[in-house]
């Protein structure tokens, strides 16, 4: 499957379209590993395009699925993940998939990237 992602970059005029393949699923049949996919081949085309604008031949880095903010919605009949963070934002979709079903896929894949929370 081929997924369109929309990404701006803070301090530029344009946005650029990528393409991830990473999910061979179709939406409806996605588990947390593929929208983990999803969430970090986001991040990563950010990164790329951001470094194809401003550092040109840096080499691209792991993907951390936190300090980002995120939205699913509805959008022509289907959903669209958005995130946003300063370095710019990413519209990945539309997807045929319940709403409800890929925000709780989401918090679930976050839930389990995010550092332990340590109360002083």
């Amino acid at each position: 499957m081929t997924i369109p992602v929309e990404i701006w970059i803070r301090g530029t005029d344009v946005a650029t379209t990528k393409e991830l393949s990473r999910v061979t699923r179709e939406p409806e049949a996605w588990v947390d590993d593929d929208v983990r996919a999803i969430l970090e081949g986001m991040l990563n085309a950010m990164a790329d395009v951001k470094n194809d604008a401003k550092n040109p031949g840096e080499a691209s880095r792991v993907a951390q699925l936190r300090g980002f903010s995120w939205i699913v919605n509805p959008f022509e009949g289907g959903v669209l993940i958005a995130i946003e963070m300063t370095l710019g934002a990413a519209v990945a979709g539309p997807f045929a998939v319940d709403k409800a079903k890929l925000e709780a896929m989401i918090n679930r894949v976050l839930a389990r990237e995010s550092p332990p929370t340590v109360v002083h």
